[in-house]
């Protein structure tokens, strides 16, 4: 078709196609942008964990480091060097023992199954038969 001006008019089938291929464009780049936002955010965040890793590494080192300066504290006020890192493995032990016995009280508590889903389930069942 051809207006008055010499111009070629499209169809509606013609304009609807335009369209429909604009916005496929248009979400297609979207979803590129979106894909290339979380991979930055993703090396990022495994930048991170990374450092904290590494950090808990040195924390661990650090850590054994003071249990030992501890056993010779206690060599240094007259303790023999067996018995001052026996009282500080004792001490280690101790401490390991109360923090699985406050583990298994919480995974105890854990009930295994989501019963308020599980009752809201069954109760919209009963209200979909009660409605038949």
């Amino acid at each position: 078709m051809t207006s008055q001006n010499g111009a070629t008019e499209r169809t509606l089938g013609q304009l609807v196609a335009d369209a429909t291929h604009d916005i496929s464009s248009i979400m297609r780049s979207e979803i590129l942008l979106a894909k290339a936002e979380v991979g930055a955010d993703v090396k990022k965040a495994a930048a991170g964990g990374v450092m904290f890793a590494v950090a808990g590494v040195f924390a661990f080192l650090a850590l054994i480091l003071l249990l030992i300066a501890a056993a010779y504290g206690l060599v240094a006020a007259g303790l023999t060097p067996w018995l001052s890192f026996l009282i500080v493995a004792g001490a280690l032990l101790v401490v390991g023992a109360i923090l699985a016995l406050v583990g298994k009280r919480a995974v105890g508590k854990i009930k295994g199954k989501p019963e308020r889903t599980i009752k809201s389930a069954q109760d919209t069942i009963a209200a979909i038969r009660a409605s038949s």
